[in-house]
């Protein structure tokens, strides 16, 4: 037999030295592939390959959008988001949008979110709006406060008011909906350049498949026609990683003819094929803990009277998942606080009871304040949880501050997940945070804020775990796994060289090249 590729004098997790790709799949390993006649021969010069990284939970059109945003990241003070958003608005005609993204308010001096009226010193006649790190929140300036309706605020959100009652311009959770008739819907061309952009720095860090946590509409939806978006960017060859989309669950409607509860046609999770499918619904239960929104049974740190909220009552959430299980859709519903996580597992106890299913493979995205005896409760229905690695080093100290030292232990638990039996899925929420694999499994293992601070270091993982967390359990938590997340006959050719051996340490590796269906995709300079 005569193959596309033979990739040799490589260091594979298998110790084998040669991968043989034909028509973007390993058709051989070791010597078997060393022995097959071959179009091209690649030498990897003794580098180590491991199986492509797959991000289980991304926002990939959020963040290729969001490049030319004003960046704030980095800024460690109110003055700082200013100065920024000034230097922006100097560049622009007056009446502009300016806007900004990545701030968070822990990182800031003093811990306060900048205000409408800083906004409106630093920009004056612009229309200002910057989209916290998290994505639950968003502060605008007066210019954009005064179109809003605030009059019909939606449930599940609120408009913050200083101590004279006035709007601060800071939008918690689903009022940030207020917006969408001045910016939604995204124009289709605008996503599919954003996708362009995302895949390309996704390459370059080793990330071969993601899933996008959630389109067509909610707080993460850019447009209602945000799977053409995709279509359009696949049909261009650009989007370059393969992608599974969720969907989000306001778009999800009962179908005629007793057809059930999803979209029109009748399509449900698994449509589609390697390079784009359709995967589980996205249901948001509450919101952020270091925005202190998310469903608390217990106070946030210091804040004696609040426990957060949810984004939808209740009984709506138990609803929605009845109906979607009983479709035959997979759910990948977000809870962060504790009380969130028990209503959740609460909804899908019920609808599993009722109408039982053996390979559901549900989820729970984030599952941050995880207490024990709901992990044992996660375990039992088999449900997969989808933690963010590297949350504890970006976001850890404004974590524990919103938490308070007791409840530390059962935050972003990992170690816990994988001793229960659970398959851990890893990922990023990027552009939470730095979105770069090799980042992240080096938090899972390292398990350090960004101050030094350990955190809650017994959820740490071997490099082992956490690299099989990024590529087969990822796989794994959407049916991907016959297909990705190893290295082995009959599976797809998606793969990453590494400087270094990642079962050794995960500190200072460099991805050198990127392949996808056996054809390199990135190689660096």
């Amino acid at each position: 037999m005569r193959v596309d590729a033979v990739y040799e004098n490589a260091r594979l997790l298998t110790g084998e030295g040669a991968l043989a790709v034909l028509h973007g799949r390993v058709v051989a390993l070791g010597e078997d592939a060393e022995a097959l006649s071959a179009r091209r021969r690649i030498d990897l010069g003794g580098a180590y390959v491991v199986p492509g990284f797959h991000d289980a939970h991304n926002h990939m059109a959020w963040f290729g959008m969001g490049l030319d945003d004003v960046p704030l990241s980095g800024c460690r003070s109110v003055e700082e988001v200013y100065d920024a958003v000034a230097r922006r608005a100097a560049e622009l005609p007056v009446g502009s949008w300016v806007i900004g993204s990545g701030y968070d308010q822990n990182k800031l001096a003093g811990g306060a979110h900048p205000d409408r009226h800083g906004l409106d010193r630093a920009a004056p006649g612009m229309l200002v709006r910057l989209k916290h790190t998290s994505g639950h929140m968003t502060v605008v300036n007066s210019a954009v406060l005064h179109q809003l309706d605030l009059a019909h605020v939606p449930v599940g959100g609120d408009v913050v008011l200083d101590a004279a009652g006035s709007p601060t311009g800071l939008l918690r959770e689903q009022a940030q909906l207020l917006l969408r008739p001045l910016t939604y819907p995204a124009p289709v061309e605008s996503v599919v350049r954003g996708l362009d952009r995302a895949s390309e720095q996704f390459l370059s860090e080793g990330i071969t498949s993601v899933q996008e946590a959630g389109i067509g509409g909610g707080l993460v939806g850019e447009t209602p026609a945000e799977l053409a978006a995709y279509q359009l960017a696949r049909e261009r060859g650009v989007l370059r990683v393969r992608s599974t989309v969720m969907v989000a669950a306001s778009v999800l409607h009962d179908l005629p003819d007793g057809a059930g509860f999803g979209l029109d046609l009748g399509l449900r999770t698994g449509f589609g094929d390697e390079w784009l499918r359709v995967g589980p619904m996205k249901l948001f239960a509450d919101g952020s803990l270091v925005g202190r929104t998310c469903a608390m049974h217990e106070p946030f740190a210091g804040e004696p009277d609040n426990r957060g909220y949810f984004q939808v009552p209740e009984e709506e959430l138990a609803r929605t998942i009845r109906l979607a299980h009983d479709a035959g859709w997979q759910i990948a519903t977000h809870a962060i606080g504790d009380r969130a996580i028990t209503v959740v597992l609460d909804a899908y106890e019920a609808a599993l009871a009722a109408s039982p299913r053996e390979d559901h493979r549900h989820r729970i995205e984030h599952c941050a304040v995880l207490q024990p005896a709901e992990l044992a409760r996660l375990a039992r229905l088999g449900l997969i949880a989808s933690p963010q690695g590297r949350f504890v080093n970006e976001l850890g100290d404004g974590m524990r501050a919103a938490l308070g030292e007791a409840r530390v232990p059962w935050c972003y638990r990992l170690r816990s997940v994988l001793d229960a039996g659970c398959v851990l899925a890893a990922s990023s929420d990027r552009p939470v945070v730095d979105g770069a694999p090799l980042l992240g499994l080096a938090d899972m293992v390292h398990r350090r804020t960004s101050s030094g601070a350990p955190f809650s270091p017994e959820e740490a993982l071997t490099p082992q775990e956490a690299l099989r967390a990024y590529t087969y359990g990822s796989a794994y938590a959407t049916f991907a796994e016959h297909d990705l997340g190893t290295l082995e006959p009959g599976k797809l050719a998606d793969f990453v060289v590494l400087s270094g051996d990642p079962l050794s340490t995960m500190d200072d590796l460099r991805v050198l090249a990127t392949a996808v269906g056996g054809e390199l995709r990135y190689e660096a300079s």
